[in-house]
């Protein structure tokens, strides 16, 4: 059952390096050819990169085991990703923090209590400035 003290929950901050090489593996595995990703000296991300945020978090840079979702009734609901102005591109490092944003039910069709969470991953450049966001949204489902 989730743990709604969980709200507002943040882990602490952690760097993720934006290298070239990774983004050119990252397009190549899923199937993409743009030059924008492959041929640049400093290629752009793609949007669903930041993903990749969690090879770079350390112990203690997800809130997430605080929210306590049932792995038996839990699940993945939705990603979304925000940019404000130009993708991050290579040679860049951003500074992330992830927090529980958000937790709310809802009632299903069928009568049965949902529970969401979202949990919000901000990028941050250099000088501080919101480049990015992606917003993770599970579902945990009421008791059978």
């Amino acid at each position: 059952m989730v743990d709604k003290a969980a709200l507002g929950q943040a882990g602490k901050p952690f760097a993720m390096p934006i290298e070239r090489g990774k983004i050119r593996e990252y397009a190549r595995a899923i199937g993409s050819s743009h030059p924008d990703y492959i041929d640049a000296d400093d290629p752009v991300v793609p949007a669903h990169f930041l993903t990749t945020t969690f090879f770079w978090e350390n112990d203690t840079g997800n809130p997430w085991d605080r929210v306590a979702m049932s792995p038996q009734r839990g699940m993945h609901a939705e990603q979304e990703y925000v940019f404000h102005g130009e993708p991050p591109r290579a040679g860049i490092r951003l500074m992330c923090t992830s927090r529980i944003d958000k937790i709310y039910e809802k009632t299903s069709r069928s009568g049965n209590e949902l529970t969401f969470v979202e949990m919000v991953t901000e990028f941050r450049d250099s000088r501080g400035v919101l480049v990015a966001e992606a917003k993770m949204t599970a579902v945990e489902t009421g008791e059978a």
